[in-house]
């Protein structure tokens, strides 16, 4: 999973987040929560309700995008919208957290949709073996076409600040997408061993286009986007991100910084998801 200048599109926008999506909502169901470790959690599980379906978008064309949303069975205090890591998609990204024994205790509302493996920004087309491929942009496909379903869903108001939270890809991606829409927008952001590098040459294959996407992207130069964001960072000192995510954390003094034992692990994500959630409820105020 080491797969793990702004984007001006009108995705990205305060106007854009605040209308309805354009999204189709293809396929849907509630079902009851079943996951949890223990009898506790598998008790609250039981309380939480999930979302389940796929979405279509003119942003990830061609594609059936799922998503799950794990929401308590009282009305939601806040959304957190989670961003996977490379080769996952979202639901397997709420199974690898075990967001279902979390819910119930913050009473946050967990949205995942599935981004592909593109680090959650604007790409531009390519030509494989199968042909020319469009253009992807699965920040504006979260921005314009998934929350506004996620807050349909969780009931959670239209007005109302939304959160991020991933790990790997997914929190660089958090990071983006957070410095874009800035703290009107954003009442906080978790990044777990976040795919970060502070050189283009460095970057994983297929991360970016060029050294062009690289800089326009890069969130090392965003720190004054996010200054007045509260941040979350966490990583284990045997991670391969965890050099840059030292430097990262220089850059947000204002961060909170958790750089303990552990590495770029499924276990490492699970074991802190809960103090991520409780973290993100406490921002609320």
């Amino acid at each position: 999973m080491p797969h793990g200048s702004r984007p001006h599109a009108p995705g990205l926008s305060r106007r854009s987040l605040l209308a309805a999506g354009a999204a189709t909502l293809a396929v849907g169901g509630t079902v009851t929560g079943c996951r949890g470790g223990g009898d506790a959690g598998a008790r609250l599980a039981r309380q939480v309700q999930t979302d389940t379906g796929t979405i279509t978008s003119a942003y990830l064309p061609n594609e059936q995008i799922a998503y799950e949303i794990v929401r308590p069975d009282r009305p939601a205090r806040g959304l957190v919208i989670a961003l996977h890591g490379y080769s996952l998609n979202g639901p397997k990204m709420m199974d690898v957290l075990d967001v279902g024994a979390h819910v119930q205790r913050t009473g946050l509302a967990v949205a995942a949709v599935s981004g592909g493996d593109y680090y959650w920004h604007k790409r531009r087309a390519v030509t494989s073996g199968n042909g020319q491929h469009p253009g992807v942009d699965p920040a504006a496909m979260v921005v314009q076409d998934f929350v506004p379903i996620a807050r349909k869903l969780t009931g959670v108001p239209d007005a109302a600040k939304i959160a991020f939270l991933g790990f790997s890809m997914g929190g660089y991606g958090a990071l983006l997408l957070a410095s874009d829409l800035g703290p009107d927008l954003v009442y906080g952001v978790v990044a777990a061993s976040a795919a970060l590098w502070t050189d283009p040459a460095q970057s994983a294959a297929g991360a970016f286009d060029d050294r062009e996407d690289f800089l326009a992207h890069d969130v090392f130069t965003r720190a004054n986007a996010l200054a007045h964001i509260p941040i979350r960072l966490d990583c284990g000192r045997d991670d391969y991100f965890y050099a840059a995510n030292k430097a990262f954390a220089k850059r947000v003094p204002h961060a909170l910084v958790t750089f303990d034992d552990g590495d770029h692990t499924a276990a490492y994500w699970r074991s802190h998801a809960g103090a991520q959630l409780d973290w993100l409820l406490a921002q609320l105020g």
